[in-house]
Order: structure tokens, then C-alpha cells, then sequence
């Protein structure tokens, strides 16, 4: 029984990255958590990893394994086993760690002001270049400081400003209480992209006062990332874009009363369009063939791939930044 229970989803191949996890929330000075491994049939398996540790360390871990469903639903799978009694959840990807004051900044800032969603900002790291700290949203209309040290914000309709942006926000940063957990889960189907950016815009619409922390709650750890390891030569990512498509399509729809968010959506899904299509015009002219049956599936979803397409052929279609 703890006050904080943490999610981890662990798919990993090298030994010692969920044991160094595990290291930093061992060293939280916050002590009242228990963690949830979800083993998502790991080529490294979960139960080697904790084999490692003391005795007193694995009776505060609780280890599940599953048939791989990917992150969302690993972690679907630790929401769905949280014990009565935990009043916030936290989430830690298997390849990141912890900052020593995470858990206890955020605690004591959702106690204190009745807060149930919650972000500390992404520690500074040359590959997570594209995240910015919290301190970047004061400049939102409406902003306002709640806490000092650390910094903590309220900004005003914090869904619009994530639509615009949402390179303030990381899982391994996030905690939320139970009136929202018990309803918010991930569509584990957008395994390959975006289904973090739907449980993010999902968590801010159910709860009753999301809240920032400047501080750092997480670093970026070292381990497989599929998000990371795709790029636009690879075979996935045709998938990945589509998958994006699909969580923009879905928060197009949660949005529909909104223009200016509709706007921001999509935009985003030209960009998922144009990247998908400069993808697959690039396997041409290496004289491979395209996905033909991916592109199919997404026309059928998306008449407006066609367009995008017939803009490409006539050279009126920039690549995407």
C-alpha cells in the first residue's frame, strides 16, 4: 500500500536499464511509492532484471508480464492493476530515470493545491533538444504562478496551448490522481506515434486542475526507444505517420466546437501527410517499392493523402521541417 504507485512498461534487449530506472526511484526523497513493471514480453525479461536487487527492494515492486501490446497498453495494464488505496499515479519510461525531488515536488503540489494532473518539466539533453521547461508558458495569456520554489503554473485552457505545442510534455514527467486514472486510458493501436499526445489531451479535458513544475522531474535515460529509432528510411514509419494521422483524426473530433484548435490539428496532419508521402517518394528513387497496401488503408481513412499526393507529382508539395 503506498500514496504513489509508478508504471513502468518495460521492453527492453540491454541488461541493466530497468535496474537503473529503478536506481532513481530508489533515490526519490519522497519514500512512499510502490512500483508496477509491465514485462511486454521483453527480449530481456522483466523477472532477470530484478533479480538484481536486495530483497527489501523487490517487495516494493510488483512485477506483471503480458503478450506484447506495446507501451500504451503496458501501461493500460498498470493502470488497470493500482491498488484501492493510491492516490496518484506516476509514470516512468523504462529508459529514463528520475530527478531525486520528483515525487516530492509533485505530491506536495497536488496536495497543496488540489491539483490531480501534473507535468515537472524534461531535464535539458542534446537529443530531447525540441523540449522547453515550464517557465517558457508564463508567457501564455492568463498564466499564473501557484508556487514559487519550485516554480509551479496554472495555465488557463491548457489543452489549446498543448495543440499548438506539446514539446513541454513527457510521460516520465507526469502524475495523476484517481479521479482522473480511473478514467483516461491509451489507445494501445498508436503504438508506433501519438498515443502519449491523445492520453496527454485526454488526462488535461478529465481533470479538475492541471499543474507545471519548472523544476526537472526526469532525464532522458539510454535504452530502445522506437519512437527514436524510426526515421524516414525506415520501413515503420510509413506506420508511424499514419498512426499520428489517426490520433490527430481523433483529436480533431474532441475538438470539433473549436476552430483555433482545428486549425493547429490540422496542420499537424499536412505534416504527417507530407512526411508520409516524401517517405515513400524516397524509396523510389532508391528503386524500392512503396507500401503500397499502408498508403491504401491510409486513402481509404484520408481521401486527402490523395491530394497531398497529387500535389507531390506536381512538385507543388514542400517536405516537411
Amino acid at each position: 500500500m503506498a500514496t504513489v504507485t509508478v508504471i513502468i512498461p518495460f521492453y527492453q534487449r540491454e541488461a541493466g536499464v530497468l535496474t537503473r530506472a529503478l536506481r532513481s526511484i530508489f533515490a526519490q526523497t519522497y519514500t512512499d511509492w510502490n512500483v508496477i513493471v509491465v514485462d511486454d514480453a521483453s527480449p530481456l525479461p522483466g523477472k532477470q532484471e530484478l533479480a538484481t536487487l536486495q530483497a527489501d527492494e523487490r517487495s516494493k515492486i510488483r512485477l506483471i508480464t503480458q503478450e506484447n501490446a506495446g507501451p500504451g497498453g503496458a501501461r493500460n495494464t498498470g493502470l488497470d492493476n493500482i491498488e484501492a488505496d493510491t492516490r496518484y499515479i506516476a509514470f516512468l519510461d523504462s529508459d529514463d530515470i528520475w530527478l531525486p525531488s520528483h515525487l516530492e515536488n509533485a505530491v506536495h503540489a497536488m496536495t497543496t493545491l488540489n491539483a490531480d494532473c501534473y507535468w515537472a518539466s524534461m531535464q535539458a539533453d542534446e537529443d530531447f533538444y525540441y523540449h522547453f521547461g515550464m517557465r517558457e508558458l508564463e508567457k501564455e495569456p492568463g498564466a499564473t504562478r501557484l508556487m514559487e520554489t519550485p516554480l509551479v503554473l496554472e495555465v488557463p485552457d491548457l489543452a489549446s496551448v498543448m495543440l499548438k505545442n506539446w514539446s513541454f510534455l513527457h510521460l516520465s514527467c507526469m502524475l495523476l490522481g484517481r479521479p482522473v486514472f480511473e478514467r483516461v486510458r491509451f489507445e494501445p493501436t498508436l503504438r508506433l506515434a501519438a498515443e502519449d499526445v491523445l492520453f496527454f489531451c485526454d488526462s488535461i479535458l478529465a481533470a479538475r486542475r492541471p499543474i507545471l513544475c519548472d523544476d526537472a522531474g526526469a532525464g532522458r535515460g539510454r535504452g530502445i526507444n522506437i519512437f527514436h529509432g524510426i526515421d524516414n528510411q525506415s520501413p515503420q514509419f510509413l506506420k508511424q505517420q499514419f498512426n499520428t494521422w489517426v490520433a490527430l483524426d481523433r483529436l480533431e473530433k474532441r475538438f470539433a466546437a473549436r476552430p483555433d484548435d482545428i486549425a493547429s490539428i490540422t496542420s499537424y496532419k499536412d505534416t504527417a501527410r507530407r512526411q508520409a508521402l516524401w517517405s515513400q517518394a524516397g524509396l523510389v528513387r532508391r528503386r524500392k517499392v512503396p507500401d503500397l497496401s499502408m498508403l491504401a488503408k491510409w486513402v481509404l481513412r484520408d481521401p486527402g493523402l490523395i491530394k497531398a499526393a497529387f500535389q507531390l507529382g506536381a512538385g507543388k508539395l514542400k517536405p516537411a521541417s
